[in-house]
């Protein structure tokens, strides 16, 4: 059997990202073979399409970690799905392509009200905004929380789940035609990030605490939020988008100048400032199958909604999908549809 995949097999340039014809096998005992119906993008493809990315694989390698579809044939050992089961699922690379076959432990049912592009947007999304928020940031209610790239798919559900808690939430975001997107979501108050963030952000806050920060920035943005953090405050990184590039490949030059001025922490400093900084990747907890479990169904507990599609591109714009990702432009999820 064949399917149609967008492979790269040298990393530095999304150009070097080509849609090929090739056999996919039978599914595996453990393994549903999937016709996928849509694709979500996130920052870990572009990263690993630009050989940014420590998780990347070695050699030729297919991206994408978020599909939606429909079940197409299952192993012998498979007693969860069935034959057209609308599924959502999460691999660890593979997801730019028509089918793929994926353990059935990596893969959930579609909710019946959701469309196949809200499918693709909300398991890494949700993941992570999840396990940074309550596992990792502690999140208590009646919190004051900072949530930068507000008006992306993670910033989007890092808030209503933040809601969920009753927590006073700050929305960043890079231009102010993102405004309405936080003004809708919820958001208490919003920061167009500039040169005044931290000025911005003593003035957001007011006379609260800051608790917790789910940092996607670096940076200056780093540092500021770090410094405005109050004592027993909590910053989760689970990006660093100032890394992004805009073009199709990285500048080099750019990108080593920025990682050489980017924040260092003193240990010492941090006991006795009494603040923690963690970091997050997503790709860790792809083998957690046990956690992974858990959260989806602490997070099914609450009133999230649906997930917020931003924009849906064809298969064969994929390319452009990736541009206006990575150009920091759109907003909510950005989907590619599978015909």
């Amino acid at each position: 059997m064949q399917r149609q995949a967008y492979r790269i097999d040298k990393v530095g340039s999304t150009s070097n990202l080509k849609l090929v014809t090739e056999e996919i096998s039978a599914p595996h005992a453990n393994e549903v073979q999937v016709e996928v119906k849509t694709i979500g993008l996130n920052f870990a493809d572009v990263f690993a399409i630009h050989g940014l990315y420590s998780a990347t694989p070695k050699g030729s390698f297919v991206p994408g970690l978020e599909f939606c579809g429909v079940v197409e044939e299952v192993g012998a050992e498979v007693t969860d799905y069935k034959k057209g089961d609308k599924i959502m699922g999460v691999t660890r690379f593979g997801g730019y392509a028509t089918k793929i076959n994926i353990d059935d432990k990596h893969i959930v049912a579609l909710p019946p009200d959701w469309s196949y592009e809200e499918g693709a947007a909300y398991l890494v999304q949700g993941l992570t905004a999840y396990y940074a928020l309550v596992y990792l940031g502690g999140l208590k209610k009646g919190q004051n929380v900072l949530i930068h790239s507000g008006a992306g798919g993670v910033g989007i559900l890092a808030n209503r789940i933040a809601k969920c808690y009753e927590a006073f939430t700050i929305g960043t975001i890079g231009s102010d035609r993102k405004l309405d997107v936080l003004q809708r979501e919820g958001f208490d108050a919003s920061i167009v990030r500039s040169k005044d963030f931290g000025a911005d952000l003593k003035n957001a806050l007011g006379d609260r605490d800051l608790n917790l920060i789910i940092e996607t920035i670096g940076g200056e943005v780093f540092k500021a939020g770090y410094k405005a953090m109050a004592p027993q405050g909590r910053m989760v990184v689970v990006g660093a988008s100032q890394f992004a590039s805009p073009g199709s490949k990285p500048n080099y030059f750019k990108l080593l100048w920025k990682f050489v001025t980017r924040p260092k922490l003193d240990p010492q400093e941090m006991i006795q400032d009494n603040k923690s900084v963690m970091g997050f990747n997503l790709i860790w907890l792809y083998e957690k199958v046990e956690i992974m479990d858990e959260l989806l169904t602490a997070m099914s507990k609450l009133d999230l909604g649906r997930p917020y599609v931003g924009s849906v591109f064809a298969f064969d714009q994929l390319h452009d999908a990736v541009k206006l990702f990575q150009s920091g432009k759109s907003t909510g999820k950005v989907v590619v549809k599978v015909s």
